[in-house]
């Protein structure tokens, strides 16, 4: 029998390749981190065949890490970077444009112009979503509009369309054209009722529906992988927010998760009710195994991690991620500074595409440490803000919130996130929630685990940060948050 789940995590820095045992327990890990592209200003692109290479190569060397063959592999489970989109050339497998990455915000104004012809009410109510450019249908009309004869041909099924898990599945794959459920929600142009492409949607952005993949749910064999001339069945497919809602184990209603990666997401299980926010939340589809669909109320980020990334790429005031942890905790406080990292608009429950990113509150005797600790203090306010919205839309008092991702490491961060949002913040014991997420769905497709009540048995609480701040100085903080982010909006309008 084979011993091993191979989950492969592409995400919007790096592609990670980690392989889970029965126990779930990681084996071995690979990861490689690739370009990012920015060729205007709030434009951001990937090379779909570097995202591919970079994931095929982690996926070799983890099996070599771990000195294993294919054939120990059981099943295979993707998990991605969700939004951003490829076309390609169905007869070569090349892309006719880079990948356009979620982040991206050269679309707004095709936003804008659904919005005016009075779409805006119609796109929530079908697809969950708020009219934004952070969603993947804008997105395919302007590389439709912008790659000449590009529309003509995908009319004739000579173009294809695909989230990252289609383009890795087509690839791996040698040609099986497939998505799931919890990726197609994030187009903005998939009715999450129907659980089919939207045609009022389709023909409002001029996408011809032969271009669009087949939707099917997560838990299921989309395709065989042919990995040193082994078939292995891709048996779990599910953008990653939703794997991590999965791999914490968030399979009740209420249940709630927050992923810390390049942006943050905030996730509660809803399971067969789609809750409607009236703060600005999305609706989208959960990962399931079947074809009911489940969904989820959703809040996003945009520059959660990446705000770290930027200090030390781009302000080069840090030589790595981890320091940040360190120079936060050389100083008491930020000194009244307050940064909001709008480098590519806010998301929840703002919905601002022309905010942008400022620091204030700066005086003389500001310094690097806290600089650095006001952009780590801004990934909590902006959590709590999610959080926040989603107790006034349910009507409840959040007590616990599971949490993942590379930032849930960072004790600090995860302190401050306890004492704004008033709720204990539990650390699971496996930190790569998300690529174990994808690695359940695809056990449990292909029989490596029974059922979800296998794998919640094997899920384990490592650390609980409660709240240690009083009250008053709680407030006085979010209050000046709170003008921060009023001073960043509507900037690049």
């Amino acid at each position: 029998m084979s011993k091993y789940i191979l989950s492969l995590d592409q995400g919007t820095t790096s592609s990670r390749a980690i392989l889970f045992d029965h126990d779930q327990k990681i084996t071995a890990v690979e990861q490689k981190e690739f370009t990012q592209i920015y060729p205007k200003e709030g434009w951001v692109e990937h090379d779909p065949m570097e995202i591919f290479n970079s994931q095929y190569n982690v996926m070799l060397g983890v099996l070599s890490r771990a000195k294993i063959s294919a054939k120990d592999i059981t099943a295979i489970g993707i998990t991605n970077q969700r939004e951003t989109t490829i076309l390609w050339d169905k007869a070569t497998g090349q892309p006719i444009y880079n990948a356009i990455v979620w982040q991206c915000r050269r679309t707004s104004g095709i936003v804008d112009n659904l919005v005016s012809n009075g779409l805006g009410e119609y796109i929530k109510q079908t697809t969950g979503l708020i009219p934004d450019a952070y969603f993947s249908g804008t997105k395919i009309k302007w590389i439709l509009d912008n790659v000449t004869g590009a529309r003509e041909r995908a009319k004739k099924g000579e173009i294809l369309f695909g989230t990252v898990d289609t383009w890795l599945i087509w690839k791996l794959s040698g040609g099986a054209h497939l998505t799931d459920y919890t990726n197609a929600s994030r187009t903005m142009i998939f009715d999450i009722h129907k659980l089919d492409w939207d045609e009022k949607l389709l023909q409002a952005l001029d996408i011809p529906r032969e271009m669009l993949p087949k939707v099917q749910p997560s838990g299921s064999i989309f395709a065989n992988a042919k990995i040193d001339g082994v078939d292995i069945p891709i048996a779990g497919v599910a953008g990653d927010q939703q794997a991590a809602l999965f791999g914490q184990c968030c399979f009740e209603k209420g249940d709630a998760k927050c992923t810390y990666g390049t942006g943050c997401f905030l996730l509660m299980n809803t399971v067969s009710a789609a809750a409607v926010s009236g703060n600005g939340l999305l609706t989208t589809l959960a990962a399931t195994l079947n074809e009911k669909a489940q969904y989820a109320l959703e809040g996003s980020v945009f520059t959660g991690g990446a705000v770290i990334q930027w200090l030390r790429d781009e302000m080069q005031i840090i030589s790595s991620s981890a320091e940040s942890e360190k120079y936060a905790l050389e100083v008491p406080d930020t000194a009244g500074v307050y940064l909001v990292p709008a480098f590519t608009g806010l998301g929840a429950p703002y919905w601002d595409m022309y905010a942008r990113g400022i620091i204030v509150g700066i005086t003389r005797g500001a310094k690097r440490a806290h600089i650095i600790r006001a952009a780590q203090e801004s990934i909590a306010y902006q959590v709590m803000d999610l959080l926040h919205a989603m107790e006034k839309d349910l009507g409840i008092n959040m007590k616990e919130l599971k949490v993942d991702g590379g930032a849930s490491r960072d004790k600090f961060l995860m302190q401050f996130q306890a004492d704004m949002s008033c709720a204990d913040i539990v650390r699971p014991v496996v930190h790569e929630t998300t690529a174990l997420g994808a690695a359940c769905l695809a056990g449990i497709t292909a029989g490596f685990w029974k059922d979800q009540n296998e794998i919640k048995k094997n899920w384990q609480r490592d650390t609980v940060f409660k709240s240690k701040m009083d009250a008053a100085e709680r407030e006085k903080l979010i209050l000046g948050w709170k003008k921060a982010v009023e001073r960043s909006r509507g900037w690049a309008e």
